[in-house]
């Protein structure tokens, strides 16, 4: 589900199905464009999304995200063996030079990013990875494992098609201070079904 209205994607969008739930009262929460939106996934990343219904909730939680203070893990399925056990993946990330519908490894006109990631489990020719975001640019997971030679299964954009038809990418867990008890709360989120299936088959070998 895309995350808020674009040019092509003005409907059945999550900004839409908020709307609905919560009978329009989301309206200007954060801005009239985005309502209630204080990050974003990827229209194919399954997992764990925060949204604000109120101004102070926006503001505490877009606060936090600014400060780098949230805690965000993803899993992703990638092409290849990974080698070492843990790493991090330190490269500015912007526009891509020459089709601006898609980031790239930057050293010019990009912002800071990274990513950390520790494989969980190996197979013949693909590796399960637990990812952590140091930062949050757009494609920034995505971007990051393509350029390091280990591109997400299934992500068309950066990677290679395989039979999950989607991004084998999956955002686990996230945690931040509640706006209203100023307590740390964490969420996690299972895999879904369909990367729970994709681990299956690749087991097998």
């Amino acid at each position: 589900m895309v995350s808020h209205p674009a040019p092509g994607n003005y409907k059945s969008t999550l900004v839409n199905a908020l709307l609905s739930h919560c009978n329009n009262n989301l309206a200007g929460v954060g801005g009239v464009l985005r309502p209630g939106i204080v990050h974003r996934l990827d229209k194919d990343t399954s997992g764990l999304l925060v949204v604000a219904k109120t101004d102070k909730a926006h503001a505490s939680l877009s606060k936090q995200f600014k400060n780098k203070t949230t805690t965000r893990m993803y899993m992703a399925m990638v092409k290849g063996v990974v080698q070492l056990d843990n790493g991090i993946v330190d490269l500015p990330i912007g526009r891509h030079p020459r089709n601006r519908k898609k980031m790239a490894v930057n050293f010019v006109d990009s912002k800071e990013a990274t990513t950390q990631y520790k494989v969980i489990e190996r197979f013949k020719s693909a590796t399960l990875l637990e990812l952590k975001l140091g930062t949050g640019r757009t494609h920034q997971i995505r971007v990051h494992l393509a350029y390091i030679g280990h591109p997400i299964l299934g992500d068309d954009t950066y990677g290679v098609k395989a039979r999950i038809g989607r991004p084998a990418l999956h955002a686990k867990t996230l945690g931040f201070v509640h706006p209203s008890t100023n307590k740390r709360v964490e969420f996690t989120s299972v895999l879904p079904q369909d990367m729970i299936e994709l681990i299956e088959y690749l087991r097998k070998g």
